[in-house]
């Protein structure tokens, strides 16, 4: 069986042991959002198209992000608001 990567010997490029910088438990969580975001993308966009080229998926899928998800999507994780707004409701609150 396989070690973790923690328990190796191997230096990430912040030079801390182990290539991890945030505690175990920390990450595992960490990496859930991309895989929930990644999912999303798929089931939302890449999966209801026929793309003939890279650079025809690579627009639709910037237009994904920067249009529609990041401006107009709810997020549960932001109390049902797209993030932009959710960003310019809390930004005086810090």
């Amino acid at each position: 069986m396989e070690r973790p990567l923690w328990e190796k010997s191997v230096k990430s490029a912040s030079g801390q042991l182990g290539g991890v910088s945030l505690p175990f438990e920390r990450l595992r969580w960490d990496n859930a959002v991309a895989e929930s975001f990644f999912h999303t993308l798929k089931t939302e966009l890449i999966h209801h198209e026929d793309f003939q080229t890279r650079g025809e998926a690579q627009q639709a899928i910037f237009e994904y992000i920067e249009v529609f998800y990041n401006r107009q999507r709810k997020h549960s994780n932001n109390r049902y608001l797209a993030p932009l707004k959710y960003e310019q409701k809390f930004a005086g609150a810090a």
